[in-house]
């Protein structure tokens, strides 16, 4: 039988983190009519032929009570304390468990308030037309995530370590990366000041 998930592009959404400089989890801040995390997961949700994998680790109970979305994978992290490397490797396990055909993934994080579909379509759109093997957002003169990376990286992301994250192989194979513009993707929520001034862009 023909897996079924050969062609469907992975997502893995970096959330285990436990919002040291914010003093709450993150992932539950309210934006829009839902909150960050859930917000990400719904334009996530939208894109085609994907198939969505949430990593959780600090506040791993409370985040799942909040998303209960029957749709996507929740995996726990039990080494989020040791960077975003753990995390990542985490996702790209689950990924290849569940489909170890896929071709390609997306890496992104739950706290880019203005994350939408259309900057995961460009991702995927962009890589294709070019051939490249890793596609990265680009923003504030540099580059980051949501990314997306080839199957053929995928062992090199599974080799990352500490605080390491995908931004590593970005700037290491540069002649393989396509960027792909992501205004306002500089824009994240690290602080309760960052959050203050999103609760104003959202009024």
């Amino acid at each position: 039988m023909e897996n079924k998930n050969h062609q469907k592009i992975g997502i893995i959404i970096l959330a285990a983190g436990n919002s040291s400089r914010l003093g709450r989890p993150k992932q539950l801040l309210k934006h829009k009519e839902s909150t960050l995390l859930k917000n990400t997961i719904l334009e996530a949700l939208k894109i085609q032929n994907s198939f969505l994998i949430v990593v959780t680790g600090a506040n791993h109970d409370i985040i799942e009570k909040g998303i209960n979305l029957p749709e996507i994978k929740l995996s726990f992290n039990s080494e989020w304390e040791k960077g975003m490397s753990s995390s990542i490797v985490k996702g790209i396990t689950e990924l290849l468990f569940l489909n170890p055909d896929c071709e390609q993934c997306i890496i992104s994080v739950c706290d880019q308030p203005f994350l939408t579909s259309s900057i995961f379509e460009n991702l995927i759109s962009v890589s294709k037309k070019t051939g490249k093997g890793i596609a990265a957002s680009a923003y504030a003169e540099t580059l980051g995530t949501p990314a997306l990376f080839h199957q053929k990286y995928f062992q090199k992301l599974l080799e990352l370590k500490g605080k390491e994250g995908a931004k590593k192989l970005i700037k290491k194979y540069t002649d393989d990366v396509v960027s792909v513009p992501f205004e306002k993707g500089n824009i994240d929520i690290d602080t309760e000041e960052d959050y203050t001034q999103l609760i104003s862009f959202d009024k």
